[in-house]
């Protein structure tokens, strides 16, 4: 059902399973502060007897061994208590973003079939509706309201078994349900934390979702396994944000997180003046954004590299140079290398290739789609990721956009990470996305689609690149916009922009 990896995963060293790993902190950090968000302050002991009676909860609506719980549910501290107690039950943990429409939904209910789903209040009808009539429906306030008085041991799982289930969609064809492992989760979490240098002493503002890898698994797991604690935020607040530093020591974020940092007069050295590591990931840090942060509170951004099927793949270092534009050096245990996309060839070091990882990071494979998995794996064990890089001579990986995205404009490749870096670095230009368009006489276009600031000339903007770059690069078309669509990580939409423009040329007169 869940198909097989051609020539295994090779290098994985199979860590222990998630929930013991959870156990020896829990124990280790009893009456430490773990999580706070603004009402109540939670110990290590306090969290584990939660989900130890929110375990047996759960069994008792039939939850058993690697049955899949559903959850799309608001962020909160009984959110991560749910996250914890499908873990401890043996279950599988699927969480879902909070903005699916029914149709999304009921195609992941149909694909993942949970025993159980738990939901807001005002899903509570359409979970009955899209899902079979034996999958049970609760919302976390009803679950949490009548716990059990005993808690449920800890159920013991395998390395290679499936702790989560997180769907990801590319641009053509389902959704995918990424299969997590207990042994990806507690490898990936420890590297991170020896990387890092969490200790128990940090204090992370965490402002992230928590139904993605970022939020959920780095965030969340640097801070359980390390005995650090949290300050639980329900989103992105920057006035909020600021206000803890004095009192917290890393943030992780997404780049808009930190380009609105630097949109705050109370964002200042002085307040960033505790706060000992600021991460960030899940879209590309523009160098100009990473220079101004730098130059506004002393810090430099670590920039890290990771994907929903292979949680965190490469690094920035903690000491040692930390790159802009880069994503440094494979982690730990982690073997990257630079490909020809079609045959497979292993690319020498300065030249662009697809990106691909192989490690005890690296998914099992797509649930219910053997057929996909085998196709996105070489025969010695490499994950394809579908995005494309170049390692330097000191062995630090940059990337230069997707697969998809890369633009073939009269038979010449344009690579967007390259034309948007001289966007980013304009004064006029806020932020910039890159996309190829359908054209007639080219195949695909380039066209620049940026966000301005102040007055601004489009045709000055390509009049100007074109002392930068060779003719077949510069933008055929500056659109701008108030606001590039992002998704609820931060990541621009390009393909909402490419659909948008699909016919920017082609009905030219």
């Amino acid at each position: 059902m869940t198909g097989n990896i051609p020539g295994g995963r090779g290098n994985t060293v199979l860590a222990g399973d998630l929930y013991s790993r959870f156990r020896r902190s829990f124990a280790a950090h009893a009456q430490r502060p773990f999580v706070d968000d603004g009402t109540r302050q939670w110990t290590y002991a306090g969290i584990e007897e939660r989900t130890g009676r929110l375990a047996a909860r759960l069994v008792e609506l039939g939850v058993k061994p690697g049955d899949r719980v559903l959850a799309q549910v608001d962020k909160c501290v009984d959110a991560l208590a749910l996250y914890f107690a499908t873990i401890r039950a043996g279950a599988v943990y699927l969480p879902l973003n909070v903005d699916y429409t029914e149709a999304e939904l009921a195609y992941f209910v149909g694909d993942a079939t949970p025993v159980l789903a738990v939901c807001r209040a005002g899903s509570v009808d359409l979970f009955g509706r899209i899902g079979p009539a034996d999958m049970a429906v609760a919302t976390l306030e009803s679950l949490v309201a009548d716990l059990p008085e005993s808690q449920l041991a800890p159920v013991v799982r395998q390395p290679d078994d499936i702790a989560a289930i997180l769907y990801t969609s590319g641009t053509t064809g389902k959704p995918k349900g990424a299969m997590l492992t207990h042994g990806n989760l507690v490898s990936n979490g420890d590297a991170l934390v020896d990387l890092w240098r969490f200790t128990p002493e940090d204090r992370l503002i965490h402002a992230l979702p928590v139904f993605h890898v970022h939020g959920l698994f780095v965030a969340v797991h640097c801070v359980l396994f390390s005995g650090a604690s949290m300050a639980f935020l329900p989103k992105f607040d920057g006035a909020a944000v600021i206000a803890l530093m004095p009192r917290s020591t890393v943030l992780m974020g997404v780049p808009t997180f930190y380009i609105r940092l630097l949109s705050d007069p109370a964002f200042t050295r002085e307040a960033a003046a505790s706060m000992r590591l600021f991460v960030s990931g899940s879209a590309p840090l523009s160098a100009d954004i990473h220079r101004a942060f730098e130059a506004r509170c002393g810090h430099r951004v670590l920039e890290r590299y990771g994907m929903t099927e292979t949680g965190m793949i490469a690094s920035n270092p903690y000491d040692g140079e930390r790159r802009a534009g880069h994503v440094g050096p494979p982690l730990p245990g982690v073997s990257v290398r630079i490909a020809d996309f079609e045959t497979g060839r292993v690319l020498p070091d300065g030249e662009v290739g697809i990106v691909e990882v192989k490690g005890p990071n690296v998914f099992r494979g797509y649930w219910r789609m053997p057929e996909k998995t085998a196709a996105e794996f070489r025969p010695d064990g490499y994950f394809i990721t579908g995005d494309m890089g170049v390692i330097d001579t000191d062995g630090y990986l940059q990337l230069v956009g997707r697969e998809k995205d890369l633009i073939i404009s009269g038979g010449l490749n344009v690579y967007p990470a390259e034309v948007e870096a001289l966007l980013d670095d304009r004064e006029d230009v806020a932020e910039a996305a890159v996309i190829g368009v359908p054209h007639p006489d080219f195949g695909e276009a380039v066209v620049a689609v940026v966000q301005p600031v102040g007055a601004f000339d489009p045709e000055a903007v390509r009049e100007a690149m074109r002392k930068d770059l060779a003719a077949f690069k510069v933008p055929k078309a500056v659109i701008a916009l108030d606001e590039l669509p992002r998704n609820t990580m931060g990541k621009i939409q390009k393909k909402l922009l490419r659909e948008r423009y699909a016919d920017l040329f082609t009905n030219a007169d």
